[in-house]
């Protein structure tokens, strides 16, 4: 099994977004917002990352 840079990013930010939403929240509606919302800011911030490692290699 072969992942890229991006794929791999996606798989951390899933794993860690459950853990941040089990350990950080009490109740399960809210574990589930708090996990989701992670998610997002993990992908926006991989993405905003990769655009500034381009911009600085050209």
């Amino acid at each position: 099994m072969t992942l890229s840079h991006f794929s791999a990013a996606l798989v951390f930010a899933f794993f860690a977004s459950i853990v941040f939403g089990i350990t950080q929240r009490s109740e399960q509606r809210e574990m589930i917002k708090y996990g989701a919302k992670c998610f997002v800011l993990f992908v926006v911030g991989t993405i905003a990352a990769g655009w500034v490692m381009w911009i600085l290699r050209h």
